[in-house]
């Protein structure tokens, strides 16, 4: 078990602890911890000693690609983007309920082949915080654990909420973004993962910020999942607890894109809901 190191002022415990690396390859996929942890690298080190990677697939929305690359512009950082291809592991296109450890296994695999551009000894680093420790099934940090990479943000103790306070006190445009994950993160357990289903999905988030948009409504959260044919849709519980003709309309929007049936789910976005169909103990 990792141990996070206990830090009256964790900020600066983190820049201390980010000093003694000869260079950072930071994994980058535009959320809010990975570009912290860009962003923090960058003062402890300079951008002659960091470099950010950001993994593309079918599996990255093209929305999450146009920010991280507007981000590493926004704070100075050497951007790379590498081509992973986790749809060519087995565990990852089974869509168990271990597709993270191998979507994970796969990003590693991809970005450390990139160390050789920093000094020897660099290290890559992913935005692991505090809170992600606890967090319960997490098999996607289990996968970068085994392939050395290190934790920063966990091991100085920061907490999302931490984190979003000091993405904004450094004026950093990142600190309010909404929540993000992969479109593979959509597809309920059990349903094999191909390119035309992630793009499904992603079609039909689009439509469903579009449908409200025409309706006046503004919600942070869109998520669209994937329950093989039929596909259930969430947004803030706020909006979604809201009555109208929107409704009607997100609806049909989201059948326009191939689902044969959609739903709003009154209960709202929610983190990782698909785990609430994981079965006990998996």
């Amino acid at each position: 078990m990792q141990v996070v190191r206990a830090n009256a002022d964790p900020v600066n415990g983190l820049l201390d602890d980010l000093r003694t690396y000869p260079g950072l390859l930071v994994a980058f996929s535009a959320g809010v911890d990975s570009a912290f942890l860009l962003a923090a690298s960058l003062r402890a080190l300079g951008p002659e000693r960091v470099l950010a990677v950001t993994a593309v697939s079918d599996s990255l929305p093209a929305a999450e690609l146009d920010y991280a690359r507007r981000f590493a512009a926004e704070v100075g950082a050497q951007h790379l983007e590498a081509s992973t291809n986790e749809l060519d592991r087995d565990g990852y296109r089974q869509n168990g309920t271990d597709r993270c450890y191998f979507c994970k296994a796969e990003l590693m695999d991809v970005v450390s082949g990139h160390l050789d551009r920093l000094a020897p000894g660099a290290r890559v680093a992913t935005g692991t915080n505090a809170d992600d420790l606890v967090a319960g099934f997490r098999p996607g940090i289990r996968a970068a654990a085994q392939r050395r990479a290190v934790t920063p943000l966990a091991d100085a103790g920061l907490t999302k909420e931490q984190i979003r306070a000091q993405a904004q006190a450094w004026g950093l445009t990142v600190w309010d973004k909404p929540q993000a994950a992969c479109l593979s993160s959509r597809i309920a357990y059990g349903i094999q993962i191909s390119p035309a289903r992630l793009a499904r999905v992603e079609q039909a988030e689009i439509a469903v910020r579009g449908s409200l948009s025409r309706h006046g409504i503004q919600t942070a959260n869109v998520r669209v999942r994937d329950l093989g044919d039929a596909a259930r849709i969430e947004v803030d519980r706020s909006v979604a607890q809201l009555s109208g003709p929107w409704r009607d309309d997100v609806v049909d929007s989201v059948r326009a894109v191939g689902f044969a049936q959609a739903h709003i789910d009154p209960r709202g976005f929610r983190s990782g809901s698909m785990n609430e169909a994981r079965p006990s103990g998996a």
